[in-house]
């Protein structure tokens, strides 16, 4: 069924610490806030120049993710679904600002895939540079968020919260994509993209 758009929220009933994002996250615009991180290793973040690895953005708020009024159990086939609306440009900003309040509230890291329909995250095509072999095998350690390349989907393993930046591609790519996303995800699905194509695909039969 196509999703209407309401005021994105996330909520999960995932196991474990939770913790409840501070009344803070009210701001219109969000902004880089500085903070450490409540998961132990760092979240990847973008690359800069030279050869070392990326070191982690300051922390970004969404004011319009929030708690969900029908949460689902993560043992059930389906995932919740999600969206955030965002256009083709601010796909990825959103899909970070996702992540980091997923990580505020008390989620693994290891739980996220980020996944992207157009360009790669800088993360991703940082960590490419090091080789596929490299790449993956971050993957498979499942000590922290993992981004790839929608197209590289079905090779990823299912984690419980699957986010999506529908940051550019054909309509036909993300059509291919959000199903296999969905299959990858344990528990919740965050869609970012523009609502009425999001919600086009997903009336195909997603």
């Amino acid at each position: 069924m196509p999703l209407i758009p309401e005021e994105p929220q996330i909520h999960e009933s995932a196991q474990g610490p939770r913790a409840t994002p501070a009344a803070g996250r009210t701001a219109p615009t969000p902004r880089p806030v500085p903070g450490p991180r409540t998961a132990a290793a760092p979240r990847p973040g973008r690359p800069g120049p030279g050869p070392a690895r990326p070191t982690p953005p300051a922390q970004r708020t969404h004011p319009s993710v929030g708690q969900s009024a029908s949460p689902r159990q993560e043992n059930r086939s389906v995932p919740q679904i999600q969206l955030i609306p965002a256009t083709a440009t601010g796909a990825l900003d959103a899909a970070d600002e996702a992540v980091d309040l997923l990580l505020d509230s008390g989620r693994a890291p290891g739980d996220i895939l980020v996944l992207t329909t157009g360009e790669q995250h800088p993360w991703a095509a940082h960590e490419l540079s090091f080789g596929e072999g490299a790449y993956w095998a971050q993957h498979d350690a499942r000590d922290d968020v993992f981004y790839a390349d929608a197209a590289s989907a079905g090779r990823a393993a299912t984690r419980h919260v699957v986010v999506v930046a529908v940051n550019g591609g054909s309509d036909d790519e993300a059509a291919r994509a959000l199903p296999v996303a969905m299959s990858r995800a344990g528990a919740l699905l965050i869609v970012c993209g523009d609502p009425q194509r999001i919600n086009a695909v997903l009336g195909a039969g997603v």
